[in-house]
């Protein structure tokens, strides 16, 4: 081997080592340390293992004095429709904390026709999807198992008929709000439901009401600790303004059976949003 063949043949493994030394610093600044490579809470993100339900339905006039005219499908309709309660979703919980975004056997694909059949509780196509993907996949059920369980649990709770379509604003303390529930669904006691607040004025922004993974009323856990979701006195209660005078969820009796006089038809039952723990 010539000298000249020589060092360029040291020159080439040295560049290496340096370029080898230079990717494994690097590797290294990018690796979690231990704590994080294994925290366990990272690790339970597993279909199916929760302790409980927490089932959300959020106050849609709050939600949408913000989104406004931004959002066609639940605040800026043409037909006259306003939503007071909405469902935001169905949440595996554990005692302390939740899963999410789990993985399931298929790609968590909600059909078309399930989501349309969502909208009349769910004002929102990007909501039931979000919805599926980040909290019904650790369910351990399918799209159709976990939005027939929501329909059902939000069909059983009775929504007071102050909350059911206000044309003015209220104010209501926490505790009163929790009262009203309770007298309108006696299955519930007061450690199976909070009410968070929040923004400007302490605005109502959710309920929620805790069940078991077969449905059943339960007490919930530390993630709906009424003191850091609304430690407030009083909350604001912005109003509905709804001028659809039909509707499904009437307050007991059918609609369709009433008075042909609209005037004297039920008002709109509430449809249970989105609230902030990230849609």
């Amino acid at each position: 081997m010539t000298r000249l063949k020589v060092w360029t043949w040291i020159a080439f493994a040295a560049a290496s080592v340096a370029a080898a030394t230079i990717a494994a610093v690097a590797q290294e600044q990018r690796a979690p340390w231990p704590s994080e490579r294994f925290n366990p809470a990272q690790q339970r993100n597993t279909a199916g293992e929760f302790d409980y339900y927490a089932l959300v339905m959020s106050w849609s006039p709050t939600y949408c004095s913000t989104a406004g005219e931004d959002d066609d499908q639940q605040c800026n309709r043409r037909d006259g429709k306003r939503y007071s309660f909405v469902l935001h979703g169905l949440w595996p919980q554990y005692e302390k904390g939740y899963p999410q975004n789990c993985r399931t056997a298929r790609r968590p694909f909600v059909p078309q026709p399930l989501i349309d059949s969502m909208l009349d509780i769910m004002p929102s196509a990007r909501l039931v999807i979000h919805q599926y993907r980040k909290h019904g996949t650790c369910s351990g059920l399918s799209p159709d198992g976990y939005f027939g369980l929501s329909r059902r649990l939000f069909s059983a709770i009775r929504i007071p008929q102050r909350y059911q379509n206000p044309f003015e604003t209220q104010q209501a303390s926490p505790s009163e709000l929790i009262s009203e529930f309770r007298r309108a669904n006696p299955q519930i006691s007061s450690d199976m439901i909070a009410v968070s607040c929040g923004g400007a004025g302490n605005r109502l922004r959710e309920i929620r009401i805790c069940f078991t993974r077969d449905g059943q009323p339960r007490s919930c856990g530390e993630n709906e600790n009424q003191r850091r979701m609304c430690s407030a006195n009083s909350m604001f209660i912005p109003p509905t303004r709804s001028t659809a005078r039909t509707d499904e969820y009437g307050t007991g009796s059918n609609s369709q059976s009433d008075s042909k006089d609209d005037s004297k038809r039920p008002i709109p039952r509430p449809r249970l949003i989105e609230s902030l723990r990230g849609i």
